[in-house]
């Protein structure tokens, strides 16, 4: 069993990509699976993320505030310009440009601390850059959108915090305690936690696809692109930065991780919630859940592999 587990999480890219290309078949297949199962599935990767660590993870983050802060300076300058400049640059219509820069300006997204695990980074950093940027955004989110797309979007904080509280951090809280109450437990399913997240991996992008493969057929190999650019210069450049500055590989590996991938599902329902006269603005956010995942599948093995 332990040599399946090992084989699943190390070829996760392929597992993630195969169930993108089922999902985008046959997307009938999962019409009957709502997509609110989405963050109970995150919710269950970090419970498995939070057996994995220790308090003193945390202390680290906290006695260092330093790093969180240049992680989200980083993600809120580096995403919304690089928006802003690919929808210039591929002279995006209007609500397509509008639906990139909202992803672009929105914090990062609890998927960023499942694939920093997988990728063997800096994971309480990586937790502590999303719930500050998260905390942040009610503010710069609708801040920056109206700066660089000239339109106002107002920001749910009390869902946004709820969000991270109920998906990241209570799930975590409760992975330690379990390790902390059964430690011999916890020993024993470490060695099956990277496979179990491969899989639920595999299992939420394939929902997200079947929820949104019209939009994503209708959006153009034009936005496509546009996507994927955003999201490899995100990360290629927040690795850069902590090269730059110094940073251990850890650290690096998960301000690249943070900064490149968004919280693209907020962008989507902010988009339908405050662009209704923009309805293509939904798009780029759908198409950047689909695609960032499998990216940060495919940084994860990379990531992994340098470490073998």
């Amino acid at each position: 069993m332990k040599t399946l587990c090992h084989y699943i999480s190390k070829y996760m890219a392929v597992l993630v990509l195969v169930a993108s290309g089922v999902a985008l078949m046959f997307p009938g297949v999962l019409e009957h699976v709502p997509t609110t199962i989405i963050n109970p599935l995150l919710g269950v990767i970090m419970f498995g993320m939070g057996l994995t660590l220790n308090l003193k993870d945390f202390k680290i983050v906290f006695s260092r505030p330093k790093d969180v802060i240049i992680g989200c300076l980083a993600q809120f300058t580096i995403m919304p310009l690089l928006a802003w400049g690919l929808a210039k640059a591929f002279r995006l219509d209007e609500a397509l440009a509008l639906g990139v820069v909202l992803v672009g300006c929105c914090p990062g997204g609890t998927a960023s601390n499942v694939i920093t695990y997988l990728a063997k980074g800096d994971l309480a950093l990586s937790v502590g850059m999303t719930g500050v940027s998260t905390l942040l955004a009610p503010l710069l989110t609708p801040l920056l959108t109206w700066t660089l797309a000239g339109k106002s979007v107002d920001v749910d904080v009390a869902g946004m915090l709820l969000s991270i509280l109920w998906v990241v951090i209570l799930p975590i809280v409760i992975g330690l305690l379990v390790k902390w109450i059964w430690p011999k437990f916890t020993e024993k399913a470490v060695d099956y936690l990277p496979a179990l997240s491969s899989v639920t991996i595999a299992l939420i992008v394939a929902i997200i696809i079947g929820a949104n493969a019209d939009k994503l057929m209708a959006g153009g190999l034009v936005i496509v692109i546009v996507v994927v650019l955003h999201n490899l210069c995100g990360l290629s450049l927040g690795y850069l930065i902590g090269r730059l500055l110094g940073l251990t590989e850890s650290k690096k590996r998960a301000i690249s991780i943070e900064v490149g991938m968004q919280n693209s599902g907020l962008a989507s329902a902010l988009a339908t919630l405050h662009f209704a006269a923009y309805p293509m603005a939904t798009i780029p956010g759908a198409i950047f859940s689909v695609w960032h995942n499998i990216s940060g599948a495919l940084v994860a093995r990379f990531f992994t592999k340098k470490n073998d």
